[in-house]
Formats: structure tokens, C-alpha cells, sequence
């Protein structure tokens, strides 16, 4: 109950730093917000008397600390609040854009693991040979290059010289191709070393030579000795990579345009849009609030010493 009750505070802290944190570089942002939220709603130039109704309206006229407490209140009760531009409930069009982005997070993280699993196994298996190195700096080329660099480039390649996949926009699976092999190259290349480390560090442990001189089988070893061990480490960076994927979907979806959570924030932050940019972070803070305890309890599932006295 005490673990449990110091997680739940630890997530609160989290959450409340966030929000707080966001809340300030909006504020002190360059730039009236509520003139750029006046332009943004009526599109054309607007009168001095329009601007200082929207700063009261938004609360924007009473200080830092009631303008944080205006907006976090309703945040408090479960309500993101409506659109400081459009009026509009902030969650129908957020579930919208989410429906959008998950398919393509979920796409890459695939990818990463398809192409990391059997390359890591490959490399650990044949340590020190051509095929490991070979796998080591096919992952250290993938994650030096930028994800926007390696977007431009597959849609050059694909797109516009072979003409086999859309470079923009939504509406088929086939639009999901190019921008889920953006993020899961990413992926595959954190995972891959990360994975290969682990099994080494397995392989290398320091009580398998007595399984095996207890005649323990190679496949029993690697199943019920080597495998929990190699999963510990690489299910952290899976659960982190899962998390860091909405974020990379926001560049991703603005250089493939897709209408996702990433226009949606860029449109927002343009628009100083306060409810929509802090509905969104306060999203992303909450995902990996939820995979880092997710992550918890995986481990005492895995191996029931870790985070034990005795561990």
C-alpha cells in the first residue's frame, strides 16, 4: 500500500510540474496572446476593444497565478475546457486526432520491433564477427540521422523518383507506409543495442555455468534464465519508446501531412491556443505516468526480486 501510495504521488508531482511548467513558457511567450488568439479567431484585423474583451474572456487580464488557477481548475475535474480560438470542447476533437495518430505510433513501434528482435539475436549470437558489427552500425547510422532528414528522404526515394507509395495525407493504408517506417526505423535502432546489450550481458551471466553443469538444456536456459534477465532493461526502453512515439508522430505527421495530434498541437501553439497546448503536454505527461507504472509492474511480474530488499 506504501509503494503503491508513492507512485501515485510521484505521478501527481509529475503531472502538476507539467502543467505548471507549460503554463509558464506559454505565458511568457513573445507576443500578446490575446491578440494573437483575436487574430486567429476572426482571421483579419481586429480593434483594440476586441483584444481586451478575449483577455478578459480568457481570463488573461488578472495576473499569472489566477490565469493558472482559471485554467486548471476545470483540468482538476476531468474537463480539458473548450478552444480559447473556436469556442469548441477541447476532447471530441482531441479523441479525433488521437484516432489518427494511434494507428501510426502503433505501425512504428511494429516496425522497430520486427527489425530489432532478430537483429539483436543475430549480433548476440555471433559476437565479434562481421555480422555483429555490421548490426551495431546499421543501429548507430539509424539513430544518428534526424527523424525529418530520413521522412524527406524516403519520401524523395518512394514517393517521388519510384512513385510507390503517397507522400502526404490520409485516407488508405498506404499512406501509413512512409511515415510508420520513419518512426520505426527510429525505434529499431534504440532497441537494437539495447537488446543485444542485454543478451549479452544474459548470455554472460555469472550463474549459467552452473546450469550448465547441472545438464540444463540450451533452450531451457535461453527460455527461463536468459530471457527474463534480457527483458528487464529492453522492456524499459520498449515502454519509453512507445511513450516518445506520440511525440515523434507530431514531427512526422507535420512533414507527411497527416491530420493528426502533431498538426493539431503546431496549429495550436500558433495560435496561442492555451487549453488545446496544455491538453495535449498534460496527454503526453499522462502517457508515460501510465507506461513507467505499467513498466513497475511488468518487472515484479518478470522477476518477482526486483525492487525487493533481498534483490
Amino acid at each position: 500500500m506504501k509503494k503503491l501510495f508513492e507512485i501515485f504521488l510521484r505521478a501527481a508531482v509529475v503531472l502538476a510540474g507539467t502543467a505548471l511548467v507549460t503554463f509558464t513558457l506559454l505565458w511568457y511567450a513573445p507576443g500578446d496572446p490575446a491578440a494573437t488568439i483575436a487574430v486567429a479567431r476572426f482571421d483579419s484585423t481586429v480593434s483594440a476593444e476586441i483584444v481586451d474583451k478575449i483577455r478578459i474572456e480568457a481570463g488573461l487580464d488578472a495576473g499569472f497565478w489566477p490565469a493558472f488557477r482559471h485554467w486548471i481548475g476545470p483540468i482538476l475535474v476531468g474537463d480539458l475546457g473548450n478552444s480559447s480560438v473556436s469556442g469548441t470542447p477541447i476532447w471530441p476533437e482531441m479523441r479525433t486526432v488521437i484516432a489518427l495518430t494511434m494507428p501510426l505510433a502503433m505501425l512504428g513501434m511494429t516496425i522497430g520491433l520486427v527489425i530489432s528482435i532478430p537483429l539483436a539475436i543475430l549480433a548476440a549470437c555471433n559476437q565479434g564477427t562481421w555480422i555483429d558489427r555490421g548490426a551495431i552500425a546499421l543501429a548507430s547510422l539509424g539513430a544518428a540521422i534526424p527523424g525529418f532528414w530520413l521522412a524527406l528522404l524516403l519520401i524523395l526515394v518512394f514517393a517521388v523518383k519510384l512513385s510507390w507509395l503517397p507522400a502526404m495525407g490520409t485516407g488508405t493504408a498506404r499512406h501509413l507506409i512512409l511515415p510508420g517506417l520513419t518512426l520505426g526505423l527510429g525505434v529499431a535502432a534504440s532497441l537494437t543495442r539495447i537488446l543485444r546489450s542485454a543478451l549479452l550481458e544474459a548470455r554472460n551471466a555469472p550463474f549459467l555455468p552452473a546450469f550448465i553443469r547441472r545438464g540444463v538444456g540450451v533452450h531451457e536456459r535461453a527460455l527461463a534464465h536468459i530471457t527474463p534477465h534480457a527483458a528487464i532493461p529492453v522492456l524499459t526502453v520498449v515502454g519509453l519508446e512507445l511513450a516518445f512515439l506520440l511525440e515523434g508522430a507530431v514531427m512526422v505527421e507535420v512533414v507527411f501531412a497527416r491530420p493528426g495530434i502533431g498538426n493539431f498541437l503546431i496549429q495550436a501553439i500558433q495560435a496561442r491556443d492555451f487549453p488545446k497546448v496544455q491538453a495535449v503536454v498534460l496527454l503526453t505527461a499522462v502517457l508515460f505516468v501510465v507506461v513507467n507504472l505499467l513498466i513497475d509492474i511488468s518487472y515484479h511480474l518478470i522477476d518477482p526480486r526486483v525492487g525487493t530488499q533481498d534483490a
